[in-house]
């Protein structure tokens, strides 16, 4: 009986561990603590990620010209609606040096109606996250610590996706 116990155990603890199948999913070994995390909003108004300690914060980074991102943005708008994620802050960041009006113009095609537009037009927070490609969403825990990260799309409604980062809200 004793080694029964043991052996669930043994197997539940490392199913637990188990990276989940997710594509493009990369689980961060060691978190990673940035500085001085800032944007801006759709009203060119800096945003600090430092307001938002205590949530669970998704940098999805876009362009308009980025087909994939084009694809992905309407399931990351229906992500920002789900009651599993009540704690989770989304912030759509656009890299593509567009302006408002043309950004407004591919969350309006897309039917867009959950989600707020941002800005890195200078880039400086690509260049800290060290960025390859877009689309590429960064996920911060509680303190502000990328745990992990999807390099290029993905579907934000898949059922694995959002059991895997409910068990992070």
């Amino acid at each position: 009986m004793r080694f029964l116990i043991v052996f669930i155990f043994l197997i539940t603890n490392s199913l637990a561990n188990e990276t989940p199948n997710i594509k493009n999913l990369i689980i961060n070994k060691e978190l990673k603590k940035y500085g001085d995390l800032t944007f801006l909003d759709g009203e060119n108004k800096l945003v600090n990620l430092d307001n938002y300690n205590g949530k669970l914060i998704l940098l999805n980074f876009w362009a308009v010209w980025c087909a994939p991102c084009k694809e992905e943005m309407p399931s990351l708008d229906l992500l920002n609606n789900n009651k599993n994620l009540n704690n989770l802050e989304i912030f759509p960041i656009n890299v593509g040096q567009d302006k408002i009006e043309k950004a407004e113009e591919f969350f309006q095609d897309l039917g867009i109606k959950n989600l707020k537009i941002y800005f890195d037009s200078e880039i400086t927070l690509a260049r800290k996250f060290a960025l390859r490609g877009i689309p590429t969403s960064i996920f911060l825990n509680k303190k502000g610590e990328e745990f992990a990260r999807v390099v290029g799309s993905i579907d934000f409604q898949d059922v694995k996706f959002i059991d895997w980062l409910s068990s992070y809200n």
